[in-house]
């Protein structure tokens, strides 16, 4: 399939990326990534216009490709540093996956709806994103076979936070996890400062679709 990133379309991610920038999203590194990838590609072509307005957008399976702030508010809550290895929950479109590739961590990230993680698989390489790792499965459960992660990022509402994956996370380590069952989440990011010991800080409320638990075959 041929992709098309066109005058037009740059300049578009230049106006999402001021957009951003004025509503308080500051670190360059993560602009630089937004303003460098073509949104569009994640969209059915016939909405194109709305690829670069700060909105979530509806995708296959019931999902959502999140809003670009979203995406910036959560990757900086991250505090990724090149090499990092991190865990996504929740592949979807894939472009979150490919922020985090961007700025250069190792990026593992799962997804139970199996028709979409085919398709972004397929996807992805296409675009030039050939070093993110798919995986299908639980995202509860997460991916013990690469443990343990730097970093973990769920971009679903969860309403508990999974034990599976604070297992995974090593030491030091961060999760950033939009928590409550209700239609807002709050964002909380913890940090495992110990092996049984974890700080929580929140970072204002979100709206995601829920985490459901299990795989959702073809």
């Amino acid at each position: 399939m041929q992709y098309n990133d066109n005058y037009r379309h740059k300049g578009l991610r230049k106006k999402l990326v001021e957009d951003l920038r004025a509503k308080g999203i500051q670190d360059d590194a993560i602009l630089d990534a937004i303003g460098s990838i073509p949104r569009h590609f994640f969209l059915d072509q016939a909405f194109d216009d709305w690829a670069y307005k700060d909105v979530a957008f509806p995708i296959e399976a019931g999902q959502t490709i999140s809003q670009p702030y979203t995406v910036a508010i959560q990757t900086w809550l991250l505090q990724i540093k090149k090499g990092d290895k991190v865990l996504e929950v929740g592949t979807g479109s894939g472009y979150q996956a490919c922020v985090l590739s961007m700025l250069q961590a190792k990026v593992y990230t799962i997804e139970r709806q199996e028709k979409l993680f085919r398709k972004t698989s397929d996807f992805l390489p296409e675009i030039g994103f050939n070093n993110i790792r798919t995986l299908f499965g639980d995202g509860y459960k997460g991916a013990p076979r690469f443990a343990p992660f730097d970093k973990i990022l769920i971009t679903a509402g969860a309403p508990e936070i999974p034990v599976d994956l604070i297992q995974q996370l090593r030491t030091g380590g961060i999760m950033v996890i939009p928590f409550g069952a209700g239609e807002t989440q709050e964002m909380i990011r913890i940090i495992k400062t110990g092996e049984n010991q974890l700080k929580k800080e929140k970072h204002g409320y979100f709206r995601f679709v829920p985490l459901l638990k299990g795989t959702n075959g073809e």
